[in-house]
């Protein structure tokens, strides 16, 4: 592990200083479109390896850090909430916090301006290393194609993110000789098609034996898979999902495996999320990862994941009291009960809404919601010193104790004013998948006391999610009962009662079961802009009755319908005790292009999504690749 954590370094490292060597000012993220001088540093196959392996670590970002962006892509959707309710800035009512000249970009607020900025970076550099890749003598052309294949497979992920985000985007095809101002957008159909052509041919010549964390065959097929899926593309979706599901390459892992196989408390689902399991050899569901060890370059590696701290609720706020009103628990790691070592010390900002925590999880069977996989707060125990020689019986007897569920006569969660707030400090997560530690039993964490989630590679593609892609394929195409096999096929390894009634599958079963596979994995915006797109362009039924068309998708969707169906937050706009709403609107199923990105081009036209400011000043979108 040593060896590969020193190669790893090595050419990411180089790869960050050749792709910021020279770098200029850049118009499509705040100030100008980045200029670089790779004449000088992309010459030889080795530096081209590094760039891409700095691609990679520009993907990592998205999900580390505190207030990582992923964040936002789930509260735009029905699994999840900001649960930070001290603040009255952070998004919870999309309505006034999400337009084109807010702040965009920042812990305390969102991240939909970071995705602006980094995917349009990525693409940059992406596009670097296709612009120079003849500037290179290669071994082979196998050699050759293989690293321009996994450019464009990075430039297509970008495109495909930024498209179910901001819908139509300026196109961009090559690294830049100098700054412009004279961007225009393009349709989002045909950036979507340019990037299938892409990748049908990168998944002709990238390889799958290749390092943990470079891209690889399996990954750009599941990718394809996602684009065919947007363009209606559904014949094509299936066999792109036949690569990775019928290769034999790649699959479920249905027994136990790594670090902590021999642990018989555990099962495979846990081994499947260790942070040491993720990316071994064992490992076959792995389709791409991204790579966080406490040796790469610092700039990338946001101090670990802090994953612990943004989905685990804020459960050591004194504001959890007793029923008599006393302190219930401490976050001191020298506890007799150290729940912060145990579970890690949260503070809420990703709060699973009742449908994602609760009303999904129906079976008892399933290990994804089992004893010990799943928290609630009533598996926490009272553990504050004070309980212990309290004078109050009723509180010393509690010591020890699973916590009570609150109820109108039991305030086991409140604020010292006595108000409840069980949006931040009281709900379910499941521990299998954020609990990142060097152990298995206990957080420790080498950047931050209490332990936020130390380093963890983390999945971007996993096998699971290509069952589910070509689920939906199947969906669309009405053969329910093989949509119903690839749904099976991810349940049954949970140990989830299989379904058996065909007639039942719709796009809700699907994305049920996303939900409870895909926690802190999947971008839920993008995912449900993607299938509202597909519901509107088909002109297909949605199971709610509805059909949707293209004509009015900023004011009638899929989207809009789904989370006010399942996010009780937005739906009934709970206030928080700051006496902020949450709300959102249908025109949310795009975000707003960000006004910096429109500041400095003066000679082009990057149109404004329908519902935010500036829309009224669009004008028709590039329908074709203009070179």
């Amino acid at each position: 592990m040593k060896i590969i954590n020193k190669k790893i370094t090595t050419l990411v490292t180089a790869g960050l200083l050749l792709l910021t060597n020279g770098c200029k000012e850049d118009y499509l993220t705040s100030d100008q479109l980045s200029v670089y001088s790779p004449e000088t540093s992309l010459t030889n196959v080795a530096a081209m390896k590094a760039a891409l392996n700095a691609l990679g670590a520009n993907v990592r970002q998205e999900y580390f850090g505190d207030s990582a962006p992923l964040l936002t892509e789930s509260l735009f959707s029905d699994v999840a909430v900001d649960g930070t309710t001290d603040k009255s800035t952070t998004a919870q009512d999309l309505v006034t916090r999400i337009t084109p000249d807010a702040e965009l970009n920042n812990n305390d607020y969102n991240k939909v301006g970071w995705y602006w900025i980094e995917e349009f970076r990525g693409i940059r550099y992406a596009n670097t290393v296709i612009s120079y890749i003849d500037k290179v003598q290669f071994s082979s052309e196998e050699e050759k194609n293989a690293i321009l294949g996994s450019a464009y497979f990075y430039r297509a992920y970008h495109y495909y993110r930024l498209v179910h985000q901001f819908g139509d985007v300026p196109l961009q095809l090559k690294d830049e000789a100098t700054p412009r101002d004279d961007f225009y957008s393009t349709k989002r159909e045909v950036i979507l098609q340019k990037m299938k052509e892409d990748l049908e041919f990168a998944q002709t010549w990238v390889k799958d034996d290749v390092n943990k964390g470079e891209v690889t065959k399996g990954a750009v097929s599941h990718l394809l898979t996602k684009i065919n899926l947007s363009l209606g593309k559904f014949d094509d979706a299936i066999a792109s999902a036949n690569n990775v599901l019928n290769g034999g390459r790649y699959g479920l892992m249905k027994t136990r495996f790594g670090s902590t196989s021999g642990d018989a408390t555990r099962n495979v689902i846990w081994d499947l999320h260790r942070m040491d399991n993720k990316a071994i050899s064992a490992n076959k569901e792995a389709l791409f990862l991204v790579i966080d060890r406490d040796n790469l370059a610092s700039g990338f590696t946001a101090n670990g994941s802090q994953v612990m701290r943004n989905c685990v609720p804020a459960w050591h706020f004194a504001n959890v009291k007793t029923p008599s009103g006393a302190t219930a628990i401490t976050d001191a790691i020298t506890a007799e009960f150290p729940l912060t070592l145990w579970y890690g010390r949260g503070i809420g900002r990703y709060r699973g809404t009742p449908y994602s925590t609760k009303y999904i999880w129906t079976d008892n069977t399933d290990l994804r919601h089992a004893p010990g996989m799943w928290m609630d707060m009533t598996d926490l125990v009272y553990n504050h010193p004070a309980l212990k020689n309290s004078q109050n019986a009723a509180d010393k007897a509690l010591y020890g104790k699973p916590l009570q569920a609150y109820n109108s006569t039991n305030v086991a969660a409140r604020f010292t004013n006595g108000s409840l707030d069980t949006i931040r400090h009281w709900f379910g997560w499941p521990h299998y998948k954020v609990f990142i530690s060097s152990t298995n039993r206990e957080a420790r964490d080498p950047y931050w006391t209490p332990p936020r989630g130390t380093n963890t590679d983390w999945y971007v593609f996993r096998v699971a999610e290509t069952y589910l892609l070509r689920a939906e394929a199947h969906y669309w195409k009405g053969n329910l009962a093989a949509a119903m096999a690839d749904l099976n096929e991810v349940r049954t390894r949970a140990q989830a009662q299989p379904l058996t009634n065909a007639t039942e599958i719709n796009i809700s079963t699907i994305l049920d079961e996303r939900a409870r596979e895909l926690y802190w994995e999947e971008p839920r915006k993008t995912e449900l802009t993607r299938i509202a797109y597909i519901f509107a362009q088909t002109g297909k039924p949605a199971y709610n009755g509805k059909v949707y068309g293209m004509a009015n998708f900023s004011d009638a969707n899929f989207f809009y319908d789904r989370i006010m169906e399942k996010n009780d937050f937005y739906r009934n706009e709970v206030p928080t005790v700051m006496g902020v709403k949450f709300r959102i609107a249908p025109y949310h199923v795009l975000w707003p292009i960000p006004a910096s990105a429109q500041r400095f081009n003066t000679r082009g036209r990057i149109n404004q999504n329908k519902g935010y400011s500036g829309y009224e000043e669009n004008v028709a979108a590039l329908d074709k690749i203009v070179e």
